[in-house]
């Protein structure tokens, strides 16, 4: 069984046949997904989505791309959609993109913060949204880390830097994502770092309707294409891909609380 634990159904591409492709993913092996939250109004989709489907969880939170909503308003907002539904289980997707703004780093540092503190209130993990940003993020993990003096609940979502990090990152206590990138021809630093780090630390995820695997590349992505994460990191682990699945359902269990 397969636990998709970073979605994005809600996105606008699966207008057209968001049920049907829902039915087909678990019908294909996936057991649960989580989807996530963007900004306020898809983090409010979502909790929509979850709230109709069994099988669906939500996490809601504000990418730093939507920086500007983290006001006091839009973290009650966020409060209240946490109170909302017992189907949150998670903050995200948050953290530090430095991709084409490098001038909002100090806001967009806030703003991880804050709503780290929101996840916190509510004894919910965070899921962790780092571009072109390596140095930013770890020194805000880290300085949490120092100052709670205990394993930080948090997954650092499609992990594209060294795999020392990556090792740094657990021994924090976090968990890595790891999606389609794994398949690509110029995966290679995910690939070393998935070798450094213990399964017991690594979560599956598509981040669909994105970042769609070998040989499916460049297509609408499904949670029906972890299979094919799946099958290389059962090459890559020396495990066999029924105990990939087994291993990652039960990490995304412990990490979501589901």
């Amino acid at each position: 069984m397969i636990f998709d634990t970073h979605t994005h159904y809600d996105d606008s591409s699966f207008d057209d046949d968001r049920e049907e492709v829902l039915k087909k993913i678990f019908d294909s092996g996936v057991g649960c997904v989580v989807n996530i939250g963007a900004d306020l109004s898809s983090s409010g989709t979502t909790v929509e989505l979850a709230e109709k489907h069994e099988r669906i969880y939500a996490a809601v939170g504000i990418h730093p791309e939507s920086v500007n909503e983290v006001d006091d308003s839009g973290i009650s907002a966020l409060r209240n959609m946490i109170k909302s539904s017992d189907k949150v289980k998670a903050v995200g997707e948050i953290g530090i993109d430095l991709h084409y703004d490098k001038e909002s780093l100090e806001q967009q540092k806030e703003a991880f913060i804050r709503q780290w503190d929101l996840a916190d209130e509510f004894g919910l993990p965070v899921v962790i949204h780092s571009r072109d940003a390596a140095k930013a993020t770890f020194d805000v993990v880290k300085d949490r880390y120092e100052a709670e003096k205990k394993p930080l609940r948090a997954v650092m979502h499609c992990y594209s830097y060294e795999k020392e990090q990556a090792v740094m990152y657990v021994k924090m206590g976090l968990y890595i994502g790891v999606g389609g990138v794994l398949t690509f021809k110029n995966g290679r630093k995910l690939r070393e770092a998935v070798e450094a780090i213990p399964m017991e630390n690594i979560l599956l995820e598509t981040d669909c309707p994105y970042l769609s695997p070998e040989p499916n590349r460049g297509k609408r992505n499904d949670s029906s294409n972890i299979r094919f994460v799946v099958a290389e990191l059962a090459k890559l682990k020396g495990l066999t891909e029924k105990e990939v699945e087994d291993i990652t359902y039960a990490n995304a269990q412990r990490f979501y609380g589901i």
